[in-house]
């Protein structure tokens, strides 16, 4: 019975730079349907911060800046750009994100909390990518 072996390092050198660019441009993606949310649907941005960061009264022009921060920095993240701190910044975000949901894990099958469970998976990423951001070279600047 033939068994598997663990990878040559040279192998893991090979393969994990790779593995890690599809993990920034997954997370990016999301990051970039959020960002665009604020320019395209300012009034929704505004719902979801007061619902989950308790941040009431915020209106259409602070989302255009929130935005616009934003968009800077999970471009800078998926062009490789400072990683130490645009990696933070994407955890950062993410954990604070996931983290304000608490309630919907809670209460995981009324509709639509599920759905929240898939921020875990993708702050995985976020963390694996910040621990991990000395090998993520693959069309890195």
């Amino acid at each position: 019975m033939k068994t598997e072996s663990t990878p040559r390092p040279s192998a893991i050198e090979s393969r994990l730079p790779v593995g890690l660019f599809l993990l920034r441009v997954s997370v990016f993606l999301v990051f970039l349907m959020w960002t665009l949310d604020k320019f395209i649907r300012p009034d929704h941005a505004a719902a979801v911060y007061e619902n989950f960061y308790n941040l009431g009264g915020l209106g259409g022009p602070i989302f255009y800046v929130i935005g616009a921060l934003q968009l800077a920095i999970v471009v800078a993240f998926v062009l490789g750009l400072w990683k130490r701190w645009t990696y933070g910044l994407v955890l950062f975000m993410h954990a604070v994100s996931t983290f304000a949901a608490f309630r919907q894990y809670l209460n995981p099958f009324q509709d639509p909390n599920l759905l929240f469970f898939a921020a875990w998976p993708m702050l995985a990423a976020c963390f694996v990518l910040f621990y991990l951001k000395d090998w993520d070279t693959t069309l890195s600047l």
